[in-house]
């Protein structure tokens, strides 16, 4: 992984979405199903909204920009399958609207029992968000690159 991916990943995090924010704030720290879920995970040549590694899961998130680049997303999507992971998209909307029955369509399609397992400790698990910032461009390849 290079140094600019690193990057890269560590700068979207700091500039999350409120979906993605709120999304977060519910996979983080084992909290689905005991799964433990990377944030703005550089796979490949792409970073992932959200990533888990056991079971080569890939969670994205689409805002409305996604429909101008639903043609990047799918060749984006095959090539995250080639490297042998599966994906799952909601829209923003799902995630703001109801996280948890995003949560239970997790779940659901790895085929597991849904389970919340509240994290404890101190922290919001969020930052407070404003309006969603403008949207990272298919926050996938990066240039030179793919």
């Amino acid at each position: 992984m290079t140094n600019r991916r690193i990057f890269n990943a560590r700068e979207n995090r700091k500039r999350s979405t409120t979906s993605e924010g709120l999304l977060w704030s519910v996979l983080r720290a084992n909290q689905l199903c005991n799964l433990k879920f990377r944030r703005e995970h550089p796979i490949g040549n792409f970073i992932a909204d959200f990533a888990c590694e056991a079971k080569k899961l890939v969670v994205e998130i689409d805002g409305g920009y996604h429909d101008q680049i639903g043609e990047q997303d799918i060749e984006r999507e095959g090539r995250l399958r080639a490297l042998g992971w599966d994906v799952i998209r909601f829209t923003d909307e799902e995630v703001e609207q109801d996280a948890e029955a995003v949560a239970h369509a997790i779940a659901k399609h790895l085929q597991l029992e849904y389970s919340f397992n509240k994290r404890n400790g101190g922290g919001s698990g969020m930052k407070v968000l404003g309006p969603s910032p403008k949207p990272r461009s298919s926050s996938s390849t990066l240039p030179g690159e793919g």
